[in-house]
């Protein structure tokens, strides 16, 4: 009888942990050593051609450079890639810097052009609508729209799902039947794997802010993809030429986080729903938009696609901009900062902030306010989230 698969939780705890026992340590260690010994002139060139050129560390080889391999980064990396049903993962400072790989990769290849599904976060937004990889980009507003905009030299097909800020959901797997042969990168910052594993409905690349809610504590930074061999290899690459690579510091912050995440994801997920539906018809809002609530899912991708909500949620304030100034400036123990998924709760107002450079006619609506829920107790929130609308309604 074939053993089973552990389950996620079991595998976030012990992956990458590999070879611990042996070297007498029971966590990582960090090393930060920037240059490696070469055991040979021969040894060193070759070394160094394998990891310039996208290889990982071989067996009897040097890592030569920190730029090109660290140790710590690939336990990360092994672990994360485990979680995503991925066969590779690589890392990167940021996950903007995650996001160039990728765009660099596909212009590299002579397919500069890009398909993008709008929302999408604002950075990435930005980049592709300026074109600052050297890309193109034709949106579309639906999945329906995918495969009219398809050309020859389309090399990416981008969607987000959930779609920041204002929690859009995206059939993945309709997404990609759209594409064709384009590869599908999805961005599962807001989910997690541990609520939606795109590989499994047919996403090539999977893209994630490692600094959110795999890093959880909003004192690391980081970005990663996970993807299959060949693709890892070629991102590998520009992140050892352009030196996009995560410091051993931030590896070890975001591989401690990742072992706890699926616990944290789950005990955000359900103060988020417990507040929405408490939040969902109050006076002072024009809705509340979070994906289990009525009319937020309505092609039921919740428990098929996705194994839950998550714990982004968006007020539309009513009376507008002024209103959800107010709001934001009302509250007392939910912080007014960028960035999620952190173990406490944060609000900001997209149209001013992280959504600033995008484009007029796709920027969200000057009412909204994008809550990031953390591991506070539901009635504290309820009651700083209240207090705040009775403000801004005032």
């Amino acid at each position: 009888m074939q053993p089973s698969k552990p389950h996620l939780e079991t595998r976030a705890v012990h992956g990458g942990m590999e070879g611990l026992v042996e070297s007498g340590s029971h966590v990582p260690t960090i090393d930060l050593s920037t240059t490696n010994p070469l055991p040979s002139v021969e040894l060193g060139g070759d070394s160094y051609e394998n990891l310039a050129t996208g290889g990982t560390l071989q067996p009897g080889q040097s890592a030569v450079y920190q730029r090109l391999w660290q140790p710590g980064v690939a336990r990360f990396e092994e672990s994360l890639a485990d979680l995503e049903g991925a066969e590779s993962a690589v890392a990167f400072s940021t996950g903007m810097a995650a996001l160039a790989a990728c765009l660099l990769a596909t212009v590299n290849a002579g397919k500069p052009h890009v398909v993008a599904l709008r929302p999408l976060y604002g950075g990435t937004d930005h980049v592709l609508d300026h074109g600052m990889m050297g890309t193109s980009v034709t949106w579309a507003h639906s999945v329906d729209e995918i495969a009219a905009a398809i050309q020859p030299d389309t090399g990416l097909v981008i969607i987000e799902t959930p779609a920041n800020p204002t929690l859009e959901l995206v059939n993945i797997a309709r997404a990609v039947a759209a594409a064709g042969d384009v590869p599908v990168l999805v961005d599962n910052t807001f989910a997690t794997p541990v609520l939606q594993r795109p590989i499994e409905h047919g996403a090539t690349l999977v893209l994630h802010s490692a600094t959110k809610y795999i890093g959880g504590h909003g004192d690391a930074m980081g970005g990663i993809v996970a993807t299959n061999d060949e693709w890892a290899a070629r991102i590998r690459s520009v992140r050892a030429l352009t030196g996009g690579l995560l410091h051993a510091f931030a590896a070890y912050l975001l591989h401690r986080g990742l072992r706890t995440m699926p616990l944290r994801v789950r005990a955000q997920q359900a103060t988020a729903q417990e507040l929405a539906e408490r939040l969902n018809g109050h006076a002072a809002l024009a809705r509340v938009i979070f994906p289990s609530l009525p009319g937020c899912d309505p092609e039921g991708l919740i428990g098929t696609q996705s194994e839950g909500p998550g714990s982004m949620l968006a007020l539309d304030i009513a009376g507008g901009y002024h209103a959800a100034t107010k709001f934001i400036e009302s509250l007392k123990l939910v912080g007014h900062a960028v960035s999620l998924g952190g173990v406490d709760t944060l609000a900001q107002h997209p149209a001013s902030l992280t959504h600033r450079p995008v484009a007029a006619e796709a920027k969200p609506g000057g009412g909204i306010v994008r809550i990031s829920v953390g591991l506070e107790h539901v009635d504290d929130l309820y009651e700083d989230i209240a207090q705040a609308l009775e403000a801004a309604a005032g």
